[in-house]
């Protein structure tokens, strides 16, 4: 069986598993890039509260901008590294307001994808996984974000045997089918929070067992579900 043929058919078992995910569109680009940033190193469930917390409070992003950063801290701590969060979110609407005149950062969608991450790479804290987020959410552009989970799932499953992140980046968008990788991407952090696991995988009750070539898998195999948590399934950004 080529590649081609086996990501399609794990894209399927996966879709039986969590069905086909809804594309959100014409979301606000600068409230997609901020809750993307929130949930770094964190539960979606925790960075969604950081996020409405942060809209209740100030309104808007110029105000946030124009805040004490001790009141952007306290507003965003449930969901842990705040101080960093804070100084980063804060810096960049500052620099962003200077650059373009107003935080409308709708010119982007005019862009084409490359020259979308050069504009935004030269905010601190903005890497390509968060970029590739927004243009994927906001955007509806056919990009395929990887963060940690699909990173992990990627390589157990050997469609790419990478070190990190951004080279599974790389090695993937030129893998996964075009007009899939939305529901893939979304469906792999599903996969990854219920059953292929940093610690303690359940391969016991693995789905994709026989598509994996992860050697630890038969240590493992006893492994069963836990107790289904609908937090593992919040995702932040289908709801922003």
């Amino acid at each position: 069986m080529n590649d081609r043929n086996r990501i399609d058919g794990i894209i399927k078992k996966l879709r039986a598993n969590y069905g086909i995910p809804q594309k959100t569109e014409n979301t606000n680009i600068l409230d997609m890039l901020i809750a993307t940033k929130l949930s770094q190193n964190t539960t979606d469930v925790s960075s969604y509260k950081a996020f409405t917390r942060l809209k209740e409070k100030f309104g808007s992003w110029d105000k946030v901008r124009k805040a004490d950063l001790n009141r952007i801290k306290d507003c965003i701590k449930v969901c842990g590294l705040s101080n960093t969060k804070a100084a980063e979110i804060k810096e960049m609407l500052n620099k962003m307001n200077k650059k373009y005149g107003s935080l409308d950062l709708s010119f982007l969608r005019k862009y084409n994808d490359e020259k979308i991450y050069t504009e935004l790479l030269e905010y601190k804290g903005i890497g390509v996984k968060t970029i590739s987020c927004m243009m994927n959410y906001s955007l509806s552009r056919d990009v395929f974000p990887v963060d940690t989970h699909i990173h992990r799932i990627l390589n157990r499953l050997g469609i790419v045997r990478t070190k990190n992140a951004v080279n599974t980046y790389k090695e993937a968008r030129e893998k996964i089918p075009k007009g899939k990788r939305h529901e893939f991407h979304v469906n792999l952090i599903k996969f990854g929070r219920n059953i292929c696991k940093s610690i303690n995988p359940i391969c016991g009750e693995c789905f994709l067992f026989g598509d994996c070539k992860y050697d630890g898998k038969y240590l493992y195999r006893g492994k069963h579900t836990d107790k289904p948590s609908a937090a593992k399934n919040f995702i932040i950004l289908e709801n922003i």
